[in-house]
């Protein structure tokens, strides 16, 4: 049974699952979520069941339903070990995982979608306070991945395979681009995304090929 992704084309979180299922040469198939329209199709009833939490992304697999990104790349990498995700030993496992992590809880939760609305409508911020906010936050977490990067990198974000800090990786640049980050301060993270640029399970995870990428933005090139 081919399994199936309920995504938004420009969610990092959903994105990041995408290239992982890319990079294992999985058959899925997408079934958008618009994380907006009507108020957002993630609070529908048939979602809901599926992810209380109102959150995209979720993996169906044999009638399975998974959230959270990292959950899914974690059971993706169990369950199709081929091509490996994770470096070998513990040690540097657990550096990759760090590497995810700054992404995954320190930066991209707290710029998220929702958290800007609420900023607009509890705390009255304005359009330029709340990309002022996002920006801080990703040149927060960018600081420290720079770092080690420059310690365990190489052609990727640990020595020279592409790992789930990669896939991570491309999504939030992406969004720092949005939020007008300055790349300058951060020449290796950039390096890696130039050179991921060309490789085929991050083109076709990109949110302007994706099927319910708005068609002004979509791309088939």
């Amino acid at each position: 049974m081919v399994m199936r992704l309920r995504s938004y084309w420009r969610s990092s979180c959903s994105w990041r699952v995408r290239i992982a299922l890319n990079l294992k040469a999985i058959d899925y198939e997408i079934d958008p979520v618009h994380l907006v329209k009507d108020g957002g199709e993630q609070f529908s009833e048939l979602h809901t069941k599926l992810n209380p939490e109102n959150l995209v992304p979720v993996l169906n697999d044999n009638e399975q339903a998974i959230s959270q990104s990292v959950a899914i790349c974690e059971y993706l990498e169990e369950c199709h070990p081929t091509p490996p995700l994770l470096p070998k030993s513990t040690a540097d496992r657990a550096v990759v995982r760090q590497m995810v992590e700054i992404i995954n809880s320190s930066i991209q939760p707290i710029q998220n979608l929702r958290v800007g609305a609420r900023l607009k409508k509890k705390y009255d911020f304005d359009e330029r306070q709340v990309r002022a906010w996002n920006r801080h936050w990703i040149e927060n977490g960018f600081d420290a991945l720079e770092r080690l990067v420059e310690r365990h990198g190489g052609a990727a974000c640990f020595g020279d395979e592409v790992t789930l800090a990669d896939a991570f990786l491309v999504p939030q640049l992406y969004n720092a681009e949005r939020f007008d980050v300055d790349m300058d301060r951060y020449r290796l993270l950039s390096a890696i995304d130039a050179r991921l640029g060309f490789h085929p399970a991050f083109i076709e995870a990109r949110p302007e090929r994706q099927p319910d990428c708005p068609e002004h933005m979509r791309s088939v090139d």
